[in-house]
Formats: C-alpha cells, sequence, structure tokens
C-alpha cells in the first residue's frame, strides 16, 4: 500500500508537467499554422538548409569511416609487399582510399621514367661469353615522382573536402536568416498594435512569439552545422597528414630501389 501511494503520488506530481509538454507542443504547432507568409517561407528555407546540412553529414561521416578502413588495409598491403606491381593489383578493390590515388600517381611516374631509362639490350655474338647482366634501372628525376604525388595529394583533399564547405555556409548564413524572419515578424507586430490601438499583452505576444521562432530554428540549423564542419574539416586534415606520411615513404622506397 505504502509504495502503490508514493506511485501514484509519482504520477500526480509528474502529470501537470506532461501537460504543460504536450500544451507547449500545441501551442507551437499552433503559432507555426497561424503564422505569416513570409515567416512560413524563412522557416521553409531554413528547413532546407538543415536538411542538406544534416545529408551531406551523415553521408561524409560513412564515407570517413569506410575510407579508413580502406586506408588501413591499403597500408597493409603495401608495406607487406616486395613489388610496387603487387599493390597496384589490389587498388582496384580500394579506390575509396585516397592513399590509393597517391601511390597510382606516383607509380605511373615511376614506371614511366624507368621505361624511359632502361638501356637496350646488347646484341649477342655467337661463340663469345654469354651476355652480362642488364643494367639496373634507375630514376632520371625523383623531383618528378615528388610533384606527381602532390599533385594528387592536392586532388584527393578536394575529393575530400568536396560539400563540406556548405556546412560552415549553413552556420554562418541560416543564424542571420532567422534574424530576418524575426524582425519582419516584429514589425508585423508592431503594425498591428498601431492599428488595434491597443498595448494588451495578449494582443502582441502571439506576433511576437511568431517573430522569435524564425530566430530559434535558425539557431537549430546553425549550431549542429558548426559542430559537424569542424569536426569534418579535423577529419580531412588527419587524412591529409596521413596522406604526406605516405607519400615521404613512398619516395624512401624509390629513392633506395631506383636511385
Amino acid at each position: 500500500m505504502h509504495t502503490a501511494g508514493i506511485f501514484g503520488l509519482a504520477l500526480l506530481q509528474q502529470g501537470p508537467d506532461n501537460a504543460a509538454l504536450q500544451g507547449s507542443g500545441s501551442a507551437l504547432l499552433e503559432i507555426l499554422a497561424n503564422s505569416s507568409t513570409i515567416s512560413k517561407a524563412v522557416l521553409l528555407i531554413l528547413a532546407a538548409f538543415s536538411i542538406a546540412s544534416w545529408g551531406i553529414t551523415f553521408y561524409k561521416l560513412w564515407t570517413f569511416r569506410r575510407l579508413q578502413r580502406q586506408s588501413a588495409t591499403f597500408l597493409d598491403v603495401f608495406r607487406r609487399s616486395n613489388k610496387f606491381s603487387e599493390v597496384q593489383a589490389v587498388c582496384g578493390s580500394l579506390k575509396a582510399s585516397p592513399l590509393v590515388g597517391l601511390f597510382q600517381a606516383g607509380y605511373a611516374e615511376l614506371t614511366a621514367q624507368l621505361r624511359q631509362n632502361t638501356p637496350p639490350a646488347e646484341p649477342s655474338i655467337a661463340g663469345s661469353n654469354p651476355r652480362a647482366p642488364a643494367a639496373r634501372p634507375t630514376l632520371k628525376s625523383l623531383t618528378a615522382v615528388d610533384r606527381a604525388l602532390l599533385r594528387a595529394s592536392v586532388v584527393e583533399v578536394n575529393r575530400l573536402e568536396h560539400r563540406v564547405s556548405f556546412l560552415a555556409t549553413t552556420a554562418s548564413i541560416t543564424p542571420f536568416i532567422g534574424l530576418f524572419g524575426t524582425v519582419v515578424g516584429i514589425l508585423m507586430a508592431f503594425e498591428g498594435i498601431a492599428q488595434s490601438g491597443s498595448t494588451n499583452l495578449g494582443v502582441v505576444a502571439r506576433p511576437i512569439a511568431d517573430a522569435l521562432v524564425a530566430t530559434a530554428a535558425g539557431l537549430v540549423a546553425a549550431i549542429p552545422a558548426v559542430f559537424y564542419y569542424n569536426l569534418l574539416t579535423q577529419r580531412v586534415k588527419l587524412f591529409a597528414s596521413e596522406m604526406d606520411d605516405f607519400a615521404m615513404e613512398f619516395l624512401n622506397i624509390a629513392e633506395r630501389n631506383f636511385t
């Protein structure tokens, strides 16, 4: 009995709070339904920005997680392989990794230089000693390989940053759009006060509440965009640092084996 009494008292205490929440939710819906055309247009614009920014955020988070997995797999294959041709064979299944783009650019430049600098084989003479082993191919310019890796790095970073800037645009512009809706709504509220000639709170409260909803909507769209823009930008910087480390590793291997 004592437990039941406590439970019933808790329900009675929570009842007014739940009713207040339901009342505030219905009041907000009523404000939105009765809002002006300008306020509805502002809210639609803010909703479009918010939906687009959330879509970009989820897509980039999924893409970056996939890139991270494939980059780890590619590095494992790269460091265990004895030949660049073995690494090239697995690049097709790991195309999402930015390291694959760097490797293919460096490998293409490396292969082109080695083909150009491979000396032609001397013709054998009948009855003479066997030919000497072919000369070891060497790179003509390690700097050219470095430039190829640098170009590929710029391309991959631009690919990683694609559409992320829209989050910064959303974060910077939506508060001002919401503020515009609020200012227009307050102006219309004051115009209604002037026409009615009454400053009663019941008359002015609803138009002002309608105006302030736009500012709240602008902040709702901007705050997540700021957070995820900073998060994704930091992830891009980490990928760029990883690409720089891989480029140095590639150049070291090329210098040891082909110079």
